[in-house]
C-alpha cells in the first residue's frame, strides 16, 4: 500500500550496479528496465567496482561507444556515465582497490557499498534500482544486505538473467532492435534468440526498525542489528510519553496517575543513567543499578523526579514539592509501586512480561532495592 502510494510520486531514478570484468550486465539491466511497463529510465547511474572493473567498463561502454549506441538505437533519454559514476573503495594503502583478494579487502568493499547505499537512501526523493548481477559474489551479498538495512519500500533489487550462450559474451551488451549475428569462439549467434530477463528480488526491509550507528562499518552494523533483533524477540520496546501520561510496552498502553508515572520514570532513568556496566550490550539478570528505597526519599531525589513531573503536570509540580518538603516518604513509594504493578499486569496479562516491566523488589538484609528488569536498550523516555 505504501509502495503503491509512493509509485504515484515522481522519483529521481538512480541505477546502482555491482560490476567486475563483465560490464555487459550494466547495459543488459538498463535495457530490461527501459523495457518494463511503465519503462524506468535512469536519472543517475553509479557503478561500484574495482579499478580493474572501472577500466573494463570505461573501455567498453565509453571508449567503444556501446552505451551511446544503445541510447541512440532505443531513442532513450541521455544516460551519462562520468568519472563520478564510478565508486571504487580505497585499499589499506589509500590507493583505489584493484581487486578483492583478501578478507580485509572484502570488508573494505562491504563498508563502501553499505556507506554508499545509506547515503543515497537518505533522500526520499530518489528511488534506488540496484543490480547485483556483476562483480564477485561477496559484492552481491553486501549490496543485498545494505538494502535490507537501509532500503525503503520503493527501492528495488534486481538480478539480470541472459540466455546462456549470450551470457558474458564480450560482443553482446543488449538486444539490438535489428537482429544481428555475433561470431565468438567459432560460433555464430543470432541476437534474435537472446533473452534478457530481469528478476526483481524481494528482501526484508529493516530500516526504521533498527537503531544503527551512523558511522559504523558493515560488521558493526550486523552486530548492532542482531542485538536489536535479539532484544525485540525477547522484550518489546518501552516508550514513556510524559506529556501524554502513557507508557507504551510493545503495542500495549499503560496509563498511570501523574505521581505513579513520575516514580516509574525515575526507576527507568536509573537504568539509563546509572548503569555500572555501560560497555555491556545486555542487562540480562544484572540489578546493580537498582536503588534502595532510602535513595528515593530525599529532597534532592524528589527535585530530580519533579523535572519529569513538570512535563507530566506542569501546574501541579510546585504543589508536589510543597507537599513533600523533605522528599517522598517510604509508604508513598511502596504504595505507588504496588499500584504501578497492578496497572502493568492488567494491560500485559502475562506474568513473564509483568516481571520485566513492573517495578520488582530485591530483599537485602534490613533494606530492599527496587528496579525495572527491562533491557536498557529497549527504553525510551520522551
Amino acid at each position: 500500500m505504501v509502495e503503491s502510494a509512493m509509485a504515484q510520486k515522481k522519483f529521481r531514478e538512480i541505477f546502482i550496479f555491482i560490476a567486475g570484468t563483465t560490464p555487459q550486465v550494466i547495459t543488459e539491466t538498463i535495457c530490461a528496465l527501459c523495457g518494463k511497463e511503465p519503462p524506468v529510465y535512469p536519472d543517475e547511474l553509479y557503478i561500484i567496482t574495482t579499478t580493474t572493473g572501472k577500466r573494463k567498463a570505461q573501455e567498453a561502454l565509453m571508449g567503444e561507444g556501446i552505451l551511446r549506441g544503445f541510447v541512440e538505437e532505443y531513442e532513450l533519454p541521455a544516460v551519462l556515465l562520468k568519472e563520478s559514476s564510478f565508486i571504487v573503495p580505497a585499499g589499506h594503502s589509500d590507493l583505489p582497490l584493484d581487486d578483492i583478494r583478501s578478507a580485509s579487502e572484502n570488508e573494505l568493499m562491504g563498508d563502501c557499498i553499505t556507506s554508499f547505499i545509506r547515503e543515497k537512501s537518505a533522500d526520499n526523493g530518489v528511488r534506488l534500482h540496484c543490480s547485483l548481477a556483476g562483480g564477485r559474489k561477496t559484492m552481491s551479498f553486501y549490496l543485498g544486505a545494505a538494502l535490507q538495512l537501509f532500503g525503503r519500500p520503493w527501492d528495488k533489487l534486481y538480478h539480470v538473467l541472459v540466455s546462456p550462450e549470450f551470457e558474458s559474451n564480450p560482443h553482446f551488451f543488449y538486444k539490438p532492435k535489428v537482429n544481428t549475428v555475433i561470431e565468438y569462439n567459432g560460433t555464430r549467434l543470432d541476437t534474435g534468440n537472446a533473452e534478457i530477463v530481469l528478476a526483481e528480488l524481494p528482501f526484508i526491509r529493516l530500516r526504521d526498525k533498527l537503531t544503527l550507528d551512523s558511522a559504523a562499518a558493515f560488521i558493526d552494523l550486523v552486530i548492532e542489528g542482531q542485538k536489536e533483533i535479539d532484544l525485540a524477540m525477547v522484550q518489546p520496546g518501552i516508550v514513556v510519553k510524559l506529556s501524554e501520561r502513557t507508557i507504551k510496552i510493545g503495542r500495549k498502553t499503560v496509563r498511570l496517575a501523574p505521581l505513579h508515572l513520575m516514580i516509574y520514570t525515575a526507576y527507568l532513568r536509573q537504568k539509563l543513567n546509572r548503569c555500572r556496566y555501560p560497555e555491556r550490550p545486555y542487562c540480562l539478570d544484572c540489578t546493580d543499578c537498582f536503588p534502595a528505597l532510602l535513595d528515593l526519599v530525599t529532597r534532592p531525589a524528589l527535585e530530580e523526579m519533579a523535572k519529569d513531573y513538570a512535563v507530566i503536570s506542569r501546574s501541579r509540580a510546585y504543589d508536589l514539592l510543597h507537599k513533600y518538603k523533605s522528599g517522598l516518604n517510604i509508604d508513598t513509594i511502596r504504595q505507588s509501586i504496588s499500584k504501578i504493578k497492578k496497572a502493568v499486569a492488567d494491560q500485559l496479562a502475562d506474568e513473564t512480561m509483568v516481571s520485566y516491566y513492573s517495578i520488582t523488589s530485591l530483599r537485602e538484609y534490613a533494606n530492599s532495592r527496587h528496579g525495572v528488569r527491562a533491557e536498557k536498550g529497549r527504553i525510551r523516555i520522551e
